[in-house]
């Protein structure tokens, strides 16, 4: 069920040699996790240390709801020249070379990762002066521009408002930082079709397959007019490629094994990188652990869909509908790595035990004021295929929040029936068999579109990729 938060389910009967590289991650995680909450191991607490915060007041503007289960956070590469960074040439001020928003569905174990691109012009909102910062007025601009006006506040505000998607952290690094956390790795495999030679980025490549270090990684993620056609959109096309060979890497046995590995990644990442005050570790943590189940192909990476700008063409604007379709479906929690299916695989993951709704017992209680509420609920399930043996008033649960109730192994059940509601939490609970007990709280809101269903296609669509392995010319 996208977009709602579950219960956590059990992992203990799985065996290392069954782990997914999401549970390897999720092991690492979870020791961290209880690492930080004894207090002890100096070498955790100087990880929390390294990481710089800004304070962020989203209240200072409209902000899109959000959907719990559902983690958007947007991810900034600043190409800011200063300090470390000033060998890769001046700029003025500081601003976006990368950004991306990454949507994790923390209940089906998917993440989708948008990205936007620099040279897209879209209508700025205006952002008050803050230190450092002059502020702007709403006017059109490129989308990363915000930032050098109004500083990542007003970054975070622009995209919030050209997407409408509702974002729950950000999180920045630099140049210094990103080649940093590729040598902590030892490198990541790329294959490089032709010879590459591009002094803008500092990049001189011979073609073939190669494991890139920090330096020849951060060239090659920047350069733009010595490969492709010289676009921004071709760029990031490199760009979401090397990510999912990072991803690879980082998830690979060798590196998750390591333990001097492990704490040099997390040391070049914390040491490098810029969050609001609410990412921290343990939330960061969170998350891995929430995703501990994830298969690289349910990692999508994405370009917003997009056209050339009418009036100029080194710029570009968003295409519609298709670009609104895209956001709407991440801020309303949509699975689209494949939500159809979501929850609905037996224990091999190979789809034979798929639930339907005729499969599905359920109870109706009322918990609210509102007379007659279980009978229309019980109309609404009926026509939509489950199967209801009873309706009735709190005798056992009562729970304020609207909630289904379900036995051991009946969970992908439970969520499916919790996707057709607009709010709804899923919890584990002994004494029911085969019968799930909807309560519908003082919360309710009613029957939604299933959160968890879409006619969008990343790939198929959109033409974005996986983090799987593709095949290439090498």
């Amino acid at each position: 069920m996208a977009g709602r938060r579950s219960a956590p389910r059990n992992s203990g009967a799985l065996g290392a040699a069954r782990l997914t590289p999401g549970q390897w991650i999720a092991c690492v995680a979870t020791a961290l996790a209880i690492i930080a909450s004894l207090g002890g191991y100096g070498w955790y607490q100087g990880l929390i240390g390294n990481i710089t915060t800004a304070q962020v007041d989203t209240d200072e503007w409209d902000r899109p709801t959000s959907v719990e289960g559902v983690m958007n956070i947007l991810i900034i590469g600043s190409d800011v020249r200063s300090g470390e960074n000033a060998e890769y040439g001046e700029v003025e001020g500081e601003r976006p070379d990368t950004m991306l928003i990454a949507s994790v569905n923390v209940d089906s174990g998917a993440a989708t990762l948008v990205n936007l691109p620099r040279d897209l012009m879209v209508d700025l909102p205006g952002c008050e002066a803050v230190e450092g910062y002059e502020g702007m007025q709403a006017q059109q601009g490129m989308i990363n521009s915000a930032m050098t006006f109004g500083g990542v506040g007003c970054q975070w505000k622009a995209v919030e408002q050209v997407t409408g998607v509702h974002l729950d952290h950000f999180l920045m690094m630099d140049f210094v930082g990103f080649k940093d956390m590729v040598d902590a790795i030892g490198g990541v495999e790329m294959c490089i079709p032709e010879p590459v030679d591009d002094p803008k980025a500092h990049l001189v490549l011979e073609a073939g397959l190669q494991t890139l270090d920090g330096e020849d990684s951060l060239g090659f993620v920047r350069s733009r007019y010595s490969q492709g056609d010289g676009s921004d959109l071709s760029r990031i096309d490199r760009q979401q490629e090397f990510m999912g060979a990072m991803l690879r890497e980082v998830l690979s046995s060798d590196v998750m094994t390591s333990p001097v590995t492990i704490t040099r990644f997390l040391g070049a990442v914390t040491d490098s990188i810029t969050t609001d005050e609410e990412l921290t570790v343990d939330t960061m943590a969170d998350i891995a652990i929430s995703m501990r189940e994830v298969d690289l192909d349910r990692v999508q990476f994405v370009t917003v869909p997009n056209g050339a700008h009418p009036a100029d063409q080194n710029r570009i604007i968003m295409s519609e509908p298709s670009a609104s379709e895209l956001f709407e479906a991440i801020n309303n929690g949509v699975d689209l790595a494949g939500g159809k299916d979501d929850g609905k695989k037996d224990d091999d993951g190979d789809g034979a035990d798929a639930v339907e709704p005729g499969d599905v017992s359920v109870q109706v209680v009322n918990n609210t004021a509102v007379e007659g509420l279980a009978l229309e609920i019980q109309a609404v399930l009926v026509q939509d295929g489950f199967v209801v043996t009873g309706v009735g008033n709190p005798e056992t649960r009562a729970p304020e929040a609207t909630t289904v109730y379900h036995g051991p192994g009946d969970e992908a059940a439970a969520r499916l029936l919790a996707g057709t509601l607009t709010n709804a939490t899923v919890e584990e609970t002994e004494g029911l068999e085969q019968t799930l007990e909807l309560v519908a709280g003082s919360d309710w809101e009613g029957f939604g579109a299933s959160s968890s269903e879409s006619d969008l296609s990343i790939t198929d669509d959109l033409g974005g990729v996986t983090a799987e392995k593709q095949e290439s010319a090498c």
